[in-house]
């Protein structure tokens, strides 16, 4: 599998334009058209980055000894 990125725009593609293709299209598309680029840059645009920091809420767990009733399960006798 190669990475190519499109250099001049066509109907069906715009300039920058990047795909992940196997060997023998890449090497039939690479060209005036198209050329080969890393793997990391194909990686940056489709994988999703993880710039959102997930805020997680810590509840204050309380230890039950044995024969306590959480205060969730109240109608179990």
């Amino acid at each position: 599998m190669k990475c190519i990125k499109a250099l001049k725009a066509s109907k069906d593609v715009e300039v920058g334009d990047i795909k992940r293709v196997d060997d023998k299209t890449a090497y039939n598309m690479v060209g005036s058209m198209w050329a080969y680029i890393p793997k990391s840059e194909w990686k940056l645009v489709n994988r999703k980055t993880k710039t959102t920091e997930q805020v997680t809420e810590q509840v204050e767990k309380k230890p039950y000894k044995k024969g306590q009733k959480s205060e969730k399960h109240k109608n179990k006798q």
